[in-house]
Order: structure tokens, then sequence, then C-alpha cells
């Protein structure tokens, strides 16, 4: 063979084993296969072929049809889809969210939890259509690669989310959840005589047992959030009391999510006597501290100079608490959160022997994310004048699109932790103590896909 042909193809074949390993951006992952059966005009044929259904009443204490035939779907479909590719779209979206929250509560405690706002915006998507399913698919950070404006190539929500609820629902599903307590519950509650998609609820409701569809009267508001938290009282495990109020009595749609966190640190002890925790630097509050000694990956570095320790709370979960050296640098440590991926500040970290010292935590929180969304300038995405015409064949105004969380961080045991040994002492133990604001965030491990964040200024609010 010719010297310059066979170089020519050893090349090739170089070159061809290379395109194997080419970036595919995650749109491609979850797109619909938009060439034969499922192009730009062919999908929105399927506002007109939508089946409907009205949902039963809150007040009946019996279970639909449809919410029995939803729990029998394909095991198949429930498999892992590209997961982490998922973890920088919810960080991002998750980010944006919590700055707007920034500006709101200057001086306040702040908790969000940036997978279930990705979720509840992703609800939306599957229902929307036209300009909104476009601009809800940007915000999800999806963008359309398609270069005619009159064809924006679509993703395909449903798989989206599926591999959503397969990070949601993994680490409580692991045999080791010692210590993790979780429970959620998200709820559809439509105004009586609207007919919804049978195939919108259908997805929200896949692999997910908590989740109800039922009609309420929203011409009386205080009647209607009577109802409504009498109703998530009934069905959450543990009870979760619902803190929904001012309901538009215009409203024709409702959607809530409702999650309750508790991680209860392994080795931890309640000091016997309340501890200072300084709001400032010249005003301290007596609050509730636990004490756990151990093995945790940690450093201190930085600009600004922040403090990050690791703590395993089970097998799939992890909780990260950080607090710069000035707390007056706390505001330039959340910028951080906006500005770059939050899996920065678990890099460089290495074991060492600590003991730790932190408040009690029990925070409650409630946000709508339409008013959130207002207060970005993109209150149309949620608005009157957006179309969900594979939500119902009705036009809808959402009245209120929350998330509720209850997050508790507390000790294993009751009993004031012994100081290190002086075996330990000798191994350069790091005394750290949060008693001034922190930050927090809760991970799940395979994914490092942001479950909760938050800042804590006052242990003492819980709400």
């Amino acid at each position: 063979m010719n010297l310059g042909v066979g170089f020519l193809c050893f090349f090739v074949c170089i070159m061809t084993a290379g395109c194997d390993r080419v970036y595919v951006h995650p749109f491609y992952l979850f797109s619909f296969n938009n060439t034969k059966g499922h192009n730009c005009k062919e999908l929105e044929v399927r506002e007109q072929l939508m089946k409907t259904f009205i949902p039963i009443s809150i007040e009946s204490h019996l279970m639909s049809e449809s919410e029995e035939s939803l729990r029998n779907r394909s095991e198949e479909e429930k498999k892992r889809l590209g997961v982490k590719f998922l973890r920088d779209p919810i960080h991002t979206v998750g980010a944006r969210f919590y700055q707007k929250l920034r500006e709101i509560y200057k001086e306040d405690n702040i908790l969000v939890s940036p997978i279930y706002i990705y979720e509840s915006l992703l609800a939306f998507y599957l229902g929307a259509s036209g300009t909104t399913a476009n601009n809800l698919q940007t915000l999800l950070e999806f963008s359309s690669p398609s270069i005619d404006p009159n064809c924006t190539f679509k993703i395909d929500g449903h798989k989206v989310l599926t591999a959503l609820r397969f990070i949601i629902n993994c680490p409580f599903h692991s045999k080791d959840t010692d210590g993790l307590i979780f429970s959620r519950i998200s709820c559809l509650f439509s105004a009586p005589d609207i007919r919804l998609s049978e195939s919108f609820v259908h997805h929200l409701a896949f692999s997910e047992a908590n989740f109800h569809v039922r009609a309420v009267d929203f011409s009386n508001p205080a009647q209607a959030a009577k109802y409504i938290g009498a109703f998530v009282e009934d069905k959450s495990t543990p009870r979760s009391k619902s803190l929904l109020s001012d309901i538009d009595p215009e409203t024709t749609l409702l959607f809530a999510t409702y999650t309750q966190f508790r991680a209860i640190l392994k080795g931890a002890s309640l000091l016997k006597e309340p501890q200072d925790f300084w709001l400032n630097s010249d005003t301290a509050v007596s609050v509730p501290m636990m004490r756990m000694t151990g093995t945790f990956e940690h450093k201190c570095d930085g600009d600004p100079r922040l403090s990050v320790v690791r703590i395993p709370v089970s097998k799939s979960v992890f909780l990260l608490l950080l607090q710069p050296a000035n707390s007056s640098d706390l505001g330039k440590v959340e910028k951080q959160y906006s500005l770059t991926p939050s899996v920065s500040w678990m890099q460089k970290l290495s074991a060492r022997q600590i003991q730790l010292t932190l408040p009690q935590i029990s925070l409650k929180t409630i946000y709508n994310l339409q008013e959130l969304l207002e207060k970005q300038k993109m209150g149309d995405l949620l608005g009157k004048n957006a179309t969900f015409r594979l939500l119902s064949n009705t036009d809808m105004t959402i009245g209120k699109v929350t998330n509720q969380q209850h997050f508790e961080l507390s000790p294993s045991g009751a009993d004031e932790a012994e100081a290190p040994s002086e075996e330990n002492e000798a191994t350069e133990t790091l005394k750290m103590t949060l008693d001034t604001p922190f930050l927090l965030a809760v991970y799940e491990k395979e994914s490092d896909v942001l479950l909760y964040f938050g800042r804590v200024m006052n242990p003492l609010k819980g709400t």
C-alpha cells in the first residue's frame, strides 16, 4: 500500500474515533425526534387530539378512577435518563430565584429548593403551547437550536421529568436512610367544571404516589384556603400544615408542592445550655446548639476566605456548611452561587478531624414562583396572557404556583457531646463554631444536584 494512502486511512480512523467523544448538549438528549412524525407543525396537533376530564371535588373522600390508573405505568420508563445533565440547569434556575429572594428578604433567613422550583416550572412546560412553551423551555435552560423563528424544536418534557424524579426519589429509596426523614406532596387544584388534559395529569402523576388533583371553589378565598389546608394535612405524612393564603378569587388553577426534610446528624448532641449566635458585631441571641466530633471533608480558602465542611447525612445525601471568615462577606459568597457552579465549593476538600458546633435549625418557608417571575420581568410566563392548550381546553387563570419547605437539622443525642480526648487533641482537632450567619446546601450525591440551599441569619426565626 502507498505510504501516503496508508497514513490517510490511519488519520481518518483516528478522527472517526474522536468524533465518538464530542460534547452533546442536553437539548439533544431530551428533544423530540424532529423528523418524521414529530415536526414542529405536528407537535401542535396534540392540542386538537387532547382528551380531558373534570377533577373530583376537594371535599370528596374517594380516590378518582384517574388517580388509581396513574399508578400502573411501565417500569421501563423509570430508567435513568442523563440525570447529570440536569445539574447545571437546575443550579442556574435555582440561583436566579435565590438572588431575587435576596433582594426581598435582605436580613432574613432564606431557604429554597432548586430542584422543586425546576420541577414546578417543568410541570407547566408540559401543558404550555406556542410562545409560552418556547419561553418556558428557554427558562429551563433548554434553548432550541432551530434557526427557523417560526419553528422552535421542543424538548420532550416527560423525559426530563422522568430524569428529574429519579434524582428526587433516589436518596429516599436507598437502604441507608438512617438520619434522614423526608416527605413531599404535590397538588393541582382547579376550579369546578374545568376540564384538564388527561395526558398532562398522567405525566405529572407518573411515579409520584403523592400527587393529587382536586376541584376547589376559589370564589370564596378564605374557604378555599381552609379546604386546601385540611386536604394537605390529611394527605401528608408526617402531617404538614399549609401556609397558603391570599388566593385570588378569579383563580382557575393553583399548583402547590410541599416538602419536609429532616436530617438527624449522626453523632451530634445537644449542648446543655444555649449559646450565643451573633446576628451582627453588636447583637447576639441565645440559641440551642449541638456539637459533633469526627472526620469530615473541609477547606478554608478563596476570596472571600470561606470555611467549607461537608457532612454525610445518608448514603445518597450530604450537607455542605459554608461560613465566611468575616460575616460581612456573606453576600459575596451568595453571589458566587449565582455566578459559578456550586460544585466548585466541593473542590479541594480534604479529610480533617473537626469538632463542629452549630445551631439546631427548623425553618418553614413558602414562595409563590409566579410572583418571583414577575419581579424578574417574566410575569407573562405564568400570567393571564400565557397559553396552556396542552393543559386544558379552557383559558386558565393561574392563581399561585407555590413551593413550601419545612427544613430541620437536629442532633441524634440529647446529652452534651464529650470534649475531644487528649489523643484527638494530638491530631490537631479543628474547632469550628457556626455562631454567625452562614449558608447551607443539601446535595444528592450521585448527580451533585442541589436539593436545598439557604442562609441562616437567625436560627430562632423559623419562618
